[in-house]
């Protein structure tokens, strides 16, 4: 009567006492159907897109006349393909441009909107709004935006006496601000919504802290927000690179072919050009690869200069 009742203690409960094993039968019952989904409309295309890159088809949905001659013959063309050059120059400057100006304005606009109380609901739903448009209705709209000589743009510029005669905004001199303008505008929002989550996240306590100890305005921000945001950031950098590297329906919209004169391909439309336009499958399906090997690769080196940490 004067001794516990022994208890047994599960393998691996450790130092907690004693908890049942949970059942995994339900877990695997519920991730099942999402891996099958994968395997069925991600893994198994990619892999099958990895055979036509090496396959002769040169139709849209042709089977294949067997292996090319060279079976290689694809991705030896990549490296003397002028356009995939001028793609690839293209996609790597957007790249550049959507890591500096779309996380960084996301960024900005993130804690300006964090240090407001009142009508920071508002300015949320209105830097988000862009996502929920259609690409084809805004690449239509900024069509007439940059409309020449008549645009919204162009009248403006008029009106203030800046572009009289007006601005061909598609001309080899201006098409890559032309293209890439829009495709900033739209995932600002996007990233902004990621980085206003990772700003509520950070406990009050540490700013007030921060305050007596006389850390405010931009040194609480240089010494408190930013280094509690990394993996935050680090995780929008990695899907803005991915994001630009396979950037597709608006640029197709307001530049189709490639337009103007060949110089304003980007390597997802080039891909789509090659396969579904010129019937180059096997090609485009290179094209493709090319793509799904430079997203790994950049976001591998996002990832090591900005390193996740697990401390934060």
């Amino acid at each position: 009567m004067g001794g516990a009742f022994p208890h047994k203690t599960l393998k691996g409960a450790g130092a907690y006492g004693t908890h049942p094993v949970p059942k995994k039968g339900p877990l695997i019952a519920f991730l099942l159907p999402a891996f099958l989904f994968l395997v069925l409309f991600l893994y198994y295309p990619f892999v099958q897109n990895i055979l036509n890159s090496f396959s002769d088809i040169t139709g849209l949905g042709a089977p294949a006349r067997g292996l090319n001659n060279p079976w290689f013959i694809n991705y030896a063309t990549l490296f003397t393909d002028p356009k995939l050059r001028t793609a690839l120059g293209n996609t790597v400057l957007l790249t550049a441009c959507t890591v500096i100006f779309q996380v960084g304005i996301a960024l900005i606009l993130a804690l300006l909107v964090d240090s407001i109380r009142v009508g920071a609901q508002l300015f949320r739903t209105l830097y988000f709004f862009p996502i929920v448009i259609s690409a084809t209705a805004l690449g239509l709209m900024f069509n007439l935006i940059f409309l020449y000589p008549s645009g919204m743009l162009n009248q403006l510029l008029g009106n203030l006496g800046l572009a009289a005669r007006g601005i061909d905004w598609k001309d080899p001199d201006h098409f890559l601000f032309t293209m890439f303008a829009p495709v900033m505008w739209q995932y600002v929002g996007f990233y902004f919504v990621i980085l206003v989550t990772g700003l509520n996240n950070i406990s009050q306590d540490l700013y007030e802290a921060a305050a007596l100890d006389g850390c405010t305005g931009l040194n609480r921000v240089r010494y408190v927000t930013l280094p509690l945001l990394r993996n935050v950031l680090c995780t929008c950098l990695v899907l803005a690179i991915t994001g630009a590297l396979k950037v597709f329906d608006l640029p197709w919209v307001m530049f189709g072919a490639g337009m103007p004169l060949d110089q304003g391909w980007l390597t997802g439309t080039y891909m789509y050009d090659q396969t579904f336009n010129r019937g180059n499958v096997d090609y485009g399906s290179a094209i493709a690869v090319l793509i799904v090997v430079l997203g790994v690769l950049f976001s591998n080196i996002a990832n090591r200069v900005f390193k996740p940490r697990d401390d934060i």
